[in-house]
């Protein structure tokens, strides 16, 4: 399993109050898999633009799908137009191929057959090992999953990302989700102010 994969089963078993916007779950899944990719010495940053590697074969589909959509020629992308332009609808796609996979079940709220389905995350390896990894503490995981607000910052002390690369990508992530986050309020006050012109007299 991958970063983006382990995030998007941690994003999945978020607690109630703590509820993950599908926009902002997609931003930081499309962080997971550069991340992954850096990993994988598939791609290098060269400040914040992303140099793929000339080859590079993965047996992950998830992961190949992100480095297929990777610019590669000059002038490359930078981080942050990457995540808006792989994270658009990005968590729709991994719950297809969850549930193609096997990893995720449609099941109906309420005991009545009609009820509002939703997706359950079926007990499998793939899910001990992103409840592993996520008890542990692991940085990366925990960076993203404070990016979109599920998770509190480290407490102090606490290991930050390994690598400058890494780190960028962190950055970018929150940045973007603050972004949305500032868009979403926006329309908010838009809306708000428009029903008002209706409503008066």
């Amino acid at each position: 399993m991958t970063t983006a994969q382990d995030l998007f089963i941690i994003a999945l078993e978020a607690p109630p109050e703590r509820p993950v916007g599908q926009g902002d779950l997609s931003l930081a899944l499309a962080g997971a898999e550069l991340i992954d990719l850096i990993g994988a010495e598939a791609v290098a940053l060269d400040d914040d633009l992303i140099r793929p590697a000339p080859q590079w074969a993965q047996a992950d589909r998830l992961l190949e799908g992100a480095a297929s959509a990777l610019v590669r020629q000059d002038p490359y992308e930078r981080v942050e137009d990457w995540l808006w332009r792989r994270g658009r609808e990005l968590s729709a796609s991994y719950q297809h191929v969850f549930e193609e996979d096997g990893l995720l079940t449609r099941a109906r709220r309420g005991r009545l057959s009609f009820g509002a389905e939703h997706v359950e995350l079926v007990d499998t390896p793939a899910r001990r090992r992103a409840r592993d990894r996520w008890e542990e503490d692991e940085p990366v995981l925990r960076a993203l999953a404070v990016a979109i607000g599920i998770r509190r910052g480290p407490s102090e002390g606490a290991p930050g990302p390994d690598g400058e690369a890494v780190t960028t990508v962190v950055a970018a992530v929150n940045d973007a989700v603050m972004e949305l986050e500032a868009v979403r309020q926006r329309r908010t006050i838009e809306n708000a102010a428009f029903s008002n012109v209706w409503r008066a007299p």
